[in-house]
Parts: C-alpha cells; structure tokens; sequence
C-alpha cells in the first residue's frame, strides 16, 4: 500500500475515533461499546506503531504525552479574561436591566441565562482548526500556558469540526474547567484511601489538577468542561456570530460541550422567573452551579455598553444563597480512627438539603462542640459545606429545650474503655482525643482496612465486612497474622466462599512484592501520608536504614518536619513495632523501595535547597532548576527554615518577604550563576 493510501486509512481511523469521543464525551451518546471503541483505539495504536512516520500531533492518541512539566509559561491574553460582577439579590438584577436600558434608549433588548458552572475559567486558542493554547485566567491580562493539560480532557476538541468547510484561521473561546460531582466523590474516596486530605469542593479538585506538572496525572481526574462564549472569530470564510444564542450554536457544531440549558429572555420580569426556574434545576446537573449568568444577547451592543475597569457592564451573575436546612440533632456517636483519635459525629433525623438527604455530619472535634454549643436534641441548621460536605451550621438557639446539656466528650474509649489522653496543637486543629490503647478492637479494624485499602498495599477483597469478621473471630489482631490465614479459616467465616477466600489470599500473597512506600504508608504511622510515604522511599533504599534514621536526619529531607520526623523515631522505636517489621520480614514482604534516588554527592550545589521566586533578567525558571539539579543542588517551591539560598527576580512576593524574615541568604541571577560555578570545595554554607 501506497503512502498516500495508508495516509487516508490513518486520517479516517482519526476521525472514527474523534467521532465516537465527541459523541461519548460532548453529547452523552455513545455509539459503541466500551470493548469496541477500545478495539478501534487499540488499532489506531498499533498502525501508529508500524507507521511512526504518519502519527499526527493530533491524534487521539496524543492526548497523553511528554515528560512532566518542569513549570508553567506565563502567557499574555490577546483578549482580556475579565470578571463577572454578580449579586444575590433581585432587586439588583432589576437596576442591571435598567442600568443597560438606559444605556441602550433605542434598542429593544433580549438576554440570555446560562447556569454558572463552579469551575475554573480558562481561554483555548485554535489556529486553522487546531488547539495551539490554552491558559488560566490568572489575573486577566495574563495566565499559565497549561496546554498539555487541557490536552488531557477528553470534551476538549483537539481539531475543530468543521465538515467540509474551512476551519476560522483563529478561534478564541472561554470555558470552564470542572469535575462532576460523581467524579469528585470518587477522586475523594481515592485520596482518603490513599491517606491524602480531601478537596473541600469540585471547584478546588479541578483548580488542583490543573496545576499538576505532569501531564499524566491530570489525565486520572475526571475532568470536563464547558464552553460559553467566543472571544475572537477570526475567518474569511464565514461572519462572525451575531448573538450569544448564535455563539453557543457556533460552539456546538465546532464540537464543545456547551451549558446544558439556555434560557432566552425580554426582561428582567422572565429574568426573575428563569433564575428561579434554575435555582431548582441546579442539583440535576452533572456539575455545581452556584449561580446564573445573565448576558446581553446581541453581541454587537456589546462594545456600546462596554466594561468597567474589571467586568462588563452587559453581563453579570446571580449567586444562589447556600442552602440550609433545620432538622435536630438526635445523637452524638464517637469514632475511633486508626491512629486512636476521637471524631465526634451528629446524627440527625434525615433532612432534604442541597439536592441530597442529610443524616450525619462531622463534627470535626472537642473544640468544634464547645464553640458551637452543640447539644443532643438541639434544633441545628445543616448545610452542605461547598454544597459536598455535611456540616452544622448553628444551633437554633430558641428551640434549645431547658433540660439539653452540654456534651461530655468521654473520658475512656467508646471501644475498649481505655482512659483517652488529650494532645494539644496538632495539625488536625486544636486538641485531638486519643485512645492510646494498640489493642482497641477499633483501631485494629481500621489499621486492618487502612494496610488492605487501595492506596496502600491494596489487597483485593480486603474490604470492611470482611477485617470485622477476621477481628471479631480473633483470626487478625496484626497485619503480619493476616499472612498467617488459612484458607478454611477464612472460608468459614459467614458468607464466605471458598472462591472469595482464596481470592483474599492470593491478593496477601501479591501484596508481598508492593513497593517499600506502599508498605510504609500501610503501617499508619501518625502523620505518615501516602506523599511522605513516597518521599521516604526516595531517600532510603530500605526499610532498615529508614528505622535506622534520626530525627536530625529525617528532617535534613526536603518535606518532613519535625512532627513527621519525631512520630517515625517514635514509631520504629517501639519494641512491639520492631517485632511486628520482624514477622512481615519473615513472611517475605518486599522492604527495597523501587523509588531510592541516591542523592549527588559532588557539584557545587550538593545537597543544598534552592527556592526560586520572581523573573530573572535571562534565565527562564526551567532554566534555573535545570542548573541548581546539574550543580547537585534541589529546587523547592515553598521557603522554610530548611532553604538555603532564595533566588529572586522582579516581582517577587510573599516568597521573598519570608526569606527576609528567616534571614536566608538571597542571591541575585548573577550571584546565583557564580554561585553554581564554583568548585564543590568552595561552595558556600548557610
């Protein structure tokens, strides 16, 4: 087959494919199965792969690709990314109208509402049909170049559809990146796993993922987006588009995933009404909405009306109130966690409140209880905290009944009635109750979960139902008994088949080859999360010179204070943990990590921590780590008292005012240029 031919096999394979995602990704509507489309994408692998030559930028495949990032390129918006002034009142909305009218004395004016996706704004270019850039807002008149990340979501069009007609030379549209809230639910679930914290909302995920270095990650969050307006329409081939209504039309056949409605209105009287109309219809969308985006709908009155120093003056935003709801507090039931601290938690008659039935919430600690005065029986307000999280707002205080007394955290262990202990300035927030008994039944259950969850050495069927009936039994006090299981112990546990028994064994058996950070994180040591976990794993070849390690030593490391670095000593120093390293030493655990990078031990820079901040007159950022890295030297992106040397440029902020306060030595580029350039034996110490 000729070139050509393969050319237009391989164009067509493209286009299937861009079809089958467009109608999976924008319009909800797949066309072929899982299983198939994964076929046809697995052919379009494989030609690639015998063709190398024929592989287009734009290919399906590309969406993924490239090293991580070393940092983001500031990038200039040829047009403005400006603010939307918004209001939660009515009224307001009306004097909006008013204000344009009386702009605008001789039209007669229409309007649209869109819904107000809480997301994270952002302007993709598209030159002759192809995605060339897409930045942040930032501060509206520049942003972050984060294209390969915005290459990663799968709404995105890489080229734009246009048929058989030419593409616009120059296509700037805005957006809104955002994670569905199922998405957002899962990510959390993942990361609470994991031991890492969970985002607060979808809009703080998404803003996170954003900003992700590598490009690979951001493809494992579930992220979406939806366009809304044109920035510049730049074609010979065809005008521009007339209207707001016309825009999204536009943006429809060019491929985007456009708002999922759009209301048309004649005045501010249908405005009140469709704004009320979506406040209902808030919660049946696949993302938050916390308001309405009321636009002038005629474009070219858009420029008459014109701007304010930071937001048009033909749009704006209604902002929905947080929903609240009352309901009583019924109850308050202690949890123990793994680590032995004490969660109180409300137990509420279920109540309807931000698009789902509430009936717990967290009511964080001690600290939390005395601020709010909360008591059993207490009519509270609930609200959902980022409209995700349950959270109790107040007390009712003039529905408070006479007898209700204050809440007496207990003073033993709900669990095993061991006396607690109080622990003051944590990071956790004011004082953690403790359980310090090892033996808690509680504690057992969930250092058992925590060692079996995903995030850890992640153990297949070693779920909740499961750890309760091995501990209930007394078949696993300690993570090396579970290595000790036999398959008809385990099989004769309720509801148990033999074919799920040998299933949990085989998975204890795989768990052995898991990476040294998997098994670190899995031990729950007190403030040992799965990213300092991995950090461990990078500066210690093995588990052996990690226990072997001292505090000084352990905080020499970029990443961990004196909190994490005490809590390892203290941990490793326990004769009842060493004895528990021994067994899972016995029971053949993998204790090498995989992640150990030796550090530089010559260059004039070794083992020394440089924090840039600023624009330096030559070197772009990139350019500076690359040279601290090849003088032995590492790049950290916050100052602390571990800094060595603070490399600052023009504009340099909050970094370099930290630095002065710490008195840490701040070099100039060319201080730092012939700082790198001195002998290893030269090179100067804090």
């Amino acid at each position: 087959m000729s070139f050509a031919d393969l050319k237009v096999q391989y164009d067509a394979l493209c286009r299937e494919i861009a079809e089958h995602e467009h109608a999976y990704y924008v319009l909800a509507q797949p066309k072929l199965s899982d299983q198939a489309f994964d076929r046809l994408y697995r052919q379009l692998v494989d030609f690639e792969s015998d063709h190398p030559d024929l592989k287009s930028p734009d290919s399906p495949t590309q969406r993924v690709g490239g090293q991580p990032l070393e940092g983001f390129t500031s990038v200039r918006h040829q047009v403005p990314m400006m603010s939307l002034d918004n209001t939660y009142s009515q009224d307001e909305v009306r004097d909006f109208v008013n204000r344009v009218s009386k702009l605008l004395p001789e039209e007669t004016l229409d309007w649209t509402v869109e819904p107000k996706v809480d997301g994270v704004a952002l302007s993709l270019r598209y030159e002759q049909g192809r995605l060339a850039l897409g930045t942040t807002r930032g501060d509206g008149i520049q942003g972050d170049d984060i294209t390969a990340n915005i290459r990663t979501i799968r709404s995105v069009p890489l080229t734009l559809a246009t048929g058989d007609a030419s593409p616009p030379e120059r296509l700037e549209v805005r957006g809104e990146v955002f994670m569905t809230k199922e998405g957002f639910a899962k990510l959390n679930a993942e990361r609470r796993e994991a031991g890492e914290p969970s985002f607060v909302n979808p809009r703080n995920s998404a803003a996170g993922s954003l900003k992700q270095l590598d490009p690979q990650l951001v493809a494992a969050r579930p992220l979406d987006i939806i366009v809304y307006a044109i920035a510049r329409f730049q074609a010979t081939a065809q005008p521009s588009p007339a209207s707001q209504l016309d825009s999204l039309e536009c943006l429809r056949q060019f491929g985007f995933k456009t708002p999922d409605r759009i209301w048309h209105c004649h005045s501010a009287d249908d405005l009140l009404r469709v704004i009320e109309e979506l406040g209902h219809l808030k919660h049946s969308f696949a993302y938050e909405t916390d308001g309405a985006v009321i636009k002038l709908n005629r474009i070219a009155l858009h420029q008459r009306v014109g701007a304010t120093a930071k937001a048009p003056r033909w749009a704006m935003a209604f902002k929905y109130a947080a929903e609240q709801a009352e309901t009583i507090l019924s109850a308050i039931t202690i949890q123990v966690g793994r680590t032995g601290a004490l969660t109180p938690v409300a137990e509420l008659e279920p109540v309807f409140v931000g698009g789902t039935t509430v009936s717990r919430a967290t009511l964080h600690n001690e600290e939390e209880l005395r601020r709010k005065d909360i008591r059993i029986g207490d009519t509270v307000v609930v609200e959902k905290a980022g409209e995700i999280i349950p959270a109790v707002v107040r007390v009712v205080m003039d529905q408070r009944q006479p007898d209700a007394a204050p809440f007496e955290f207990p003073g033993v262990c709900p669990e095993c009635q061991t006396p607690v202990t109080r622990e003051e300035g944590q990071k956790a927030g004011g004082v953690v109750i403790r359980c310090e008994n090892p033996d808690c039944p509680a504690q057992v259950r969930e250092r058992l979960e925590h060692w079996c969850s995903r995030g850890a050495m992640d153990i297949e069927g070693g779920g909740q139902v499961l750890i309760q009936k091995l501990v209930e039994r007394g078949l696993a006090s300690n993570l090396a008994e579970l290595y000790q299981l036999k398959l008809e112990e385990v099989a004769a546990l309720e509801r148990m088949a033999e074919k799920s028994a040998q299933n949990f064994l085989d998975g204890l058996e795989a768990s052995k080859q898991r990476d040294l950070w998997r098994l670190v994180f899995g031990l729950g040591i007190l403030h040992v999360g799965a990213g300092v976990a991995k950090t461990l794993g990078q500066n210690y070849p093995d588990l052996f010179q990690l226990m072997d390690a001292t505090e000084d030593q352990l905080v020499a490391i970029d990443e961990i204070g004196e909190v994490i670095a005490a809590s390892l000593v203290n941990w490793f120093g326990e004769p009842a943990h060493q004895e528990l390293i021994a067994k899972l030493e016995r029971a053949g655990l993998n204790f090498k990590s995989a992640l150990y990078q030796p550090e530089m031990t010559s260059g004039p820079c070794s083992g020394q921590i440089f924090v840039l901040t600023g624009t330096l007159p030559t070197l772009t950022r990139s350019e500076a780590s690359a040279k601290i890295e090849k003088a032995g030297g590492k790049v950290s992106s916050s100052v602390s008292k571990k800094t060595d040397f603070v490399v600052a440029g023009t504009e340099a902020g909050s970094k370099l005012e930290k630095a002065k306060k710490l008195d840490l030595r701040i070099l100039s580029e060319d201080e730092f240029l012939d700082l790198i350039r001195q002998e290893p034996d030269s090179a100067p110490s804090r």
